[in-house]
């Protein structure tokens, strides 16, 4: 019974003291002096607020920055070998442009002579040229004496005189005959490379061969003007103040008696025909005057 009393005793006291608290936290009444009537006075409760502590402390920012030091790639490249071997071209021959003919030059006597043990064995002075004669425009090519040398041999019957340009050459070969006493050239050659026509390829190659040309007697020399001899495909040998000989030189190297070809020797055949003729009107006249004469005579009589 002591035991519970004492329980509830303490007990009372414990809720007085816990009402006595709750009292002194509660604001006390305050009394509004007396005032005029109709006024009424508001006080406003204390607003007075403790601010609580703020003051924070702040954390440590203090931060080490990330090693950023880079090192850059290598970034040196080799080139790729970009070298490559072209393909094997068979080089183009170079288009060379059509020739085309020439205007001829003034022709130009030369002198060319050969010579063997005996002294000089074969002579000739002429100006020459080569000709095309064709349909189409043509050109012509003049050997030039000052750029043209003379070469070939020479002995009892036979003779070669080779003309040597940088052209080309011309060749004449000389035959001796006993049986005619007469020297003549029996073939012609020449090869040349100049252009004659338009679009022609401007290699020309001409032979007569089996022929009897420039005939002179053994001892005399032959000559002539102007000849043109046919070497075939339209293409001509012009052969202009001419004079050769092949056989039977003087030792003092000069020409023989001159033979002249046909076309410079004098034509008697006009001059034999107007003599004919004056001879046959003479004859008219003296028979016309012995007839005329005679009839007057008959028409007289003698005393």
């Amino acid at each position: 019974m002591k035991r519970t009393a004492l329980f509830v005793f303490v007990a009372v006291c414990a809720l007085s003291a816990l009402s006595l608290a709750e009292d002194k936290s509660k604001p006390s009444a305050t009394m509004s002096p007396p005032g005029e009537f109709g006024k009424t006075t508001t006080q406003s409760p204390s607003t007075t607020t403790h601010t609580p502590n703020t003051t924070t402390h702040a954390p440590n920012t203090t931060t080490h920055a990330p090693n950023t030091t880079t090192h850059a790639p290598n970034t040196t490249t080799h080139a790729p070998n970009t070298t490559t071997s072209k393909p094997t071209t068979t080089p183009k021959p170079p288009i060379t442009p059509s020739p085309t003919p020439t205007a001829p030059t003034k022709m130009t006597v030369g002198n060319y002579t050969l010579k063997n043990k005996a002294g000089i064995c074969l002579m000739a002075k002429m100006a020459l040229q080569i000709r095309l004669a064709t349909s189409k425009p043509n050109g012509t090519f003049i050997v030039q004496p000052n750029k043209t040398s003379a070469t070939g041999n020479c002995d009892e019957r036979k003779a070669n005189l080779t003309l040597t340009f940088p052209e080309g050459h011309i060749t004449f070969m000389f035959n001796k005959s006993t049986e005619d006493n007469m020297g003549y050239v029996n073939a012609l050659y020449f090869n040349i490379s100049y252009p004659l026509s338009a679009g022609g390829n401007g290699r020309y190659t001409a032979k007569n061969e089996s022929v009897h040309l420039f005939a002179a007697k053994i001892g005399n020399s032959y000559s002539c003007k102007n000849e043109s001899l046919f070497m075939g495909n339209g293409l001509y040998l012009d052969v202009t103040q001419s004079q050769m000989q092949a056989f039977n030189l003087t030792k003092s190297g000069e020409f023989g008696r001159p033979d002249k070809c046909a076309a410079d020797q004098p034509d008697y055949r006009v001059a034999i025909a107007v003599g004919v003729v004056l001879l046959v009107l003479i004859l008219i006249v003296v028979v016309v005057y012995l007839v005329g004469r005679r009839r007057r005579t008959d028409g007289y009589q003698s005393l």
